[in-house]
């Protein structure tokens, strides 16, 4: 997309830009922010979100990225090393920290590449700076060279530390005799430009045997090389001149080798500018109500609760699309009511999602495929150019009509203002025209009733207005569409307080020149009212009866969870008595074997109303069990449906109905069930294989909902949920945590990195919840 000079002025995009570079941790970040220009093509634009989404879901899944507060832009320091020839040790150390980032980030993009594809157009930005960084060793963080970093620098630095050692021994000797340390205002042997020198008595400069170097700042001693150590400060000024040109040359040599690698350093500042971009742009979308948007082949937009950056959380948000039922707009309404705003907040918006920026907008904001963004809003007055208000406009106007293709966003405040009213609104109605056959997308202010009333009757054009509240004679800044509205200039000059007798002349003459169309505006605005507080009575109750309908819910879920348990407490005292008519009945056995056949009969008597009463204390246990089940009664069964049995865990496939009975094949077993106990099965049979069976929990949903409970009440639902959900054989879930300042979310994604049956996750994508939702996959 294309965005002339002018409207990036007039829209004040690098304003908008700051909101972005002033969340970047580097110079490289906030120069990449204000220099990204639009993608060229849709293509190019979906590229640029799939970045940022990869980008913002590695982060939540492994946390930030590398970074070093002290990297600093290298293009500079790349040109000074061109125009002088070298690059002292501060400004190699400030290069080698770059590069040691760029590697850092470089193996953790290797990693997350795998996951996220994506990044590998960020990947590229980023060279190998193995071999440099070796050598780059030899300086220390102060950018000092060291003795290492050549057999020379090492062996000149040897004979200075001896010589230097050798001039403190001879200031000993001197020290220790008695004449001279007489002579001496300090005991201290002090270093003067690189020379060992004493510092004597004014009085005994004459005396002591050297040579004078110069006069203390005190002005009562001198300062005086000793004659037992002059010659060894000319032994080291030598060195120490060898020292320097050994230096500088390393220092020349490894500036050479990256000056040879220039086009590879460029490239890793913009890696490095691009990535502090992106950091900014998370923490945009995490931190405020941004979004990314979605893209569309289509030449349309559609913004939801979109805001102007400038004004933030105080901006009344607009819901405003254009190219979907109608390719014009336009706006009308009261002075101040929030028209050229509107308009901006448009150009901003759009302007922002070609640079693949996130966009102040809610979720479900789609920009499609544009070409040129053209704009004329504000005042172009110009006393240099011998320029009028409505010379200006039309100066503008004849270049935007020139541009204008098909595929252009043209935004015109106050169309046809500035002149005599009839012949402006005539000149509107014919530009309007001129747009409409050239079929681009547009949206246009005015106040003029002839072109609100051509928007009103003209198929492709679609009317919308600032809502104006009559009542506090204040605008509300909200955009209505599809309906337009009055400028309301009397009830504002009555508001700010004009005469009152100027206010009702202005209406006598509104009414004997008037039209009907003020008459006609003013009725629908009555009608659009009445509309609005009928449709906030219908949203009460859709709202009553969600509330109504998440209390079942909550209700219902209790009483399955209750049901539940009375099944498994059912179940654990249907086995106990299983199990003690087992051992009695063994024990009978053994007992009937040890006795005659008269005796067994007698014991057989005795024992067989008690073996009755537990074989009907089973039978009631599993009533108990059917009646608690959550199932729904009998259904119409068909040979071949897969069923399962009421208050068991047994599934299986109906076999044979005879009568009232039926035979469920379950595996190897066939078993013989009243038809009122079975159940069509909404899961498929399993198939017959070698492998542990556990038990499921049943009534799993494929998400659950957080948002709004604190850590200590979401997490111990959202861990059990989790497991509920992987032993139902989900393969992938959502948990809906809400935006919010994202300690949920960090907490979820927290508890997913411990689990060891979660695979991965990641923040929901376009339709998906964005970052309110993190889709958790288990591994399998």
């Amino acid at each position: 997309m294309r965005c002339d000079p002018n409207t990036y002025r007039v829209l004040e995009i690098e304003k908008a830009l700051a909101i972005v570079a002033g969340r970047c941790r580097s110079e490289l970040g906030v120069a990449r922010a204000f220099r990204s220009s639009p993608a060229r093509d849709v293509e190019s634009l979906r590229r640029r979100f799939d970045l940022l989404r990869a980008y913002s879901s590695a982060v939540a899944r492994r946390g930030d990225y590398p970074w070093d507060q002290r990297v600093t832009p290298m293009e500079g320091l790349v040109r000074d090393a061109k125009t002088y020839g070298w690059l002292n040790g501060q400004e190699l150390v400030k290069v080698r920290n770059s590069l040691i980032l760029s590697s850092r980030i470089k193996v953790r993009l290797k990693e997350d590449c795998s996951e996220f594809e994506a990044l590998r157009d960020l990947l590229r930005h980023f060279p190998d700076w193995e071999e440099e960084l070796g050598r780059l060793e030899v300086l220390d963080e102060d950018g000092a060279l060291y003795d290492g970093a050549s057999t020379k620098l090492k062996e000149l630095r040897f004979k200075g530390r001896e010589l230097r050692s050798l001039a403190r021994q001879r200031w000993n000797e001197i020290l220790s005799n008695g004449s001279l340390a007489s002579m001496l205002q300090d005991r201290v042997l002090t270093l003067r430009n690189g020379r060992f020198c004493a510092l004597v008595r004014l009085d005994m400069a004459g005396s002591f045997p050297g040579l004078v170097v110069e006069r203390s700042s005190s002005g009562n001693s001198v300062y005086v090389e000793p004659a037992p150590i002059l010659p060894l400060n000319n032994r080291m000024a030598v060195i120490a001149g060898e020292e320097r040109e050994e230096e500088q040359r390393i220092l020349r040599a490894l500036t050479e080798m990256l000056l040879s690698r220039e086009g590879a350093l460029l490239e890793t500042d913009r890696g490095l500018g691009y990535l502090d971009l992106l950091n900014a742009q998370v923490e945009l979308l995490s931190e405020s109500s941004w979004v990314v948007p979605e893209v569309s082949n289509d030449r349309s937009f559609k913004l939801r609760s979109a805001r102007h950056p400038l004004l933030g959380e105080r901006a009344v948000p607009l819901d405003v699309s254009c190219g979907e039922h109608a390719r014009m707009m336009v706006i009308t309404g009261p002075n101040t009511g929030g028209k050229t705003v509107a308009l901006k907040t448009v150009g901003v918006c759009v302007y922002l999602s070609w640079l693949g920026f996130p966009v102040p907008c809610a979720e479900g904001t789609v920009v499609g495929n544009l070409g040129e963004l053209l704009a004329d809003i504000g005042d172009e007055q110009s006393i240099e150019q011998n320029l009028s208000t409505f010379s200006g406009h039309i100066k503008q106007l004849r270049y935007i009509m020139e541009s204008a293709k098909d595929r252009s966003l043209v935004l015109l405040d106050e169309l046809g203002a500035g002149t005599d009213p009839e012949e402006g609104s005539a000149l509107g109605v014919a530009i309007l025209e001129f747009f409409l056959r050239r079929r681009c997308l547009l949206m246009a202010t005015t106040h003029y009733n002839r072109i609100k009333l051509f928007a009103m009757t003209t198929p492709g054009v679609e009317a919308a207005s600032m809502e104006f509240d009559s009542t506090t004679l204040q605008p509300t800044y909200r955009l209505l569409v599809g309906i337009p509205g009055s400028s309301n200039a009397i009830l504002i000059a009555e508001r700010l307080k004009l005469p009152r007798e100027v206010i009702q002349r202005a209406r006598e003459e509104m009414e004997t020149r008037s039209d009907g169309t003020e008459a006609l505006l003013k009725g629908l605005e009555a009608r659009r009212a009445e509309l609005e507080e009928r449709l906030r009575e219908v949203e009460a109750l859709r709202a009553h009866l969600q509330e109504r309908e998440r209390l079942y819910e909550e209700k219902y879920g209790r009483i399955l969870s209750d049901s539940e348990g009375i099944i498994r407490e059912t179940r654990a005292k249907a086995q106990g008595i299983i199990k003690r008519a087992e051992e009695e009945a063994k024990a009978l056995l053994k007992e009937l074997r040890d006795k005659s056949h008269a005796e067994a009969q007698r014991t057989y008597q005795r024992d067989r109303d008690r073996l009755r009463k537990l074989g009907q204390a089973v039978e009631d246990l599993g009533r108990d069990v059917m009646e608690a089940s959550p199932l729904p009664g009998p259904q119409s069964l068909s040979v071949g449906d897969p069923v399962e049995i009421r208050g068991s865990a047994v599934k299986g496939e109906l076999a044979q109905v005879d009568g009232d009975h039926g035979v469920v094949v379950s595996g190897p077993m066939r078993i013989r069930v009243p038809l009122k106990k079975l159940v069509r099965s909404s899961s498929p049979l399993p198939v017959p294989q070698s492998r542990v069976l556990v038990s499921s929990p049943e009534k799993v949903s494929s998400s659950i909902m957080v948002r709004g409970m604190t850590l200590d009440e979401a997490m111990p639902i959202v861990e059990r949920y989790l497991d509920q959900a992987y032993r139902a054989g989900y393969g992938e879930v959502e948990i809906i945590h809400g935006r919010g300042e994202g300690i949920l979310r960090r907490a979820v994604h927290d508890l997913c990195r411990r689990l060891p049956f979660v695979e991965s996750f990641r923040l929901g994508g376009p339709g998906e919840g964005g970052h309110g939702v993190t889709i958790v996959r288990f591994a399998r």
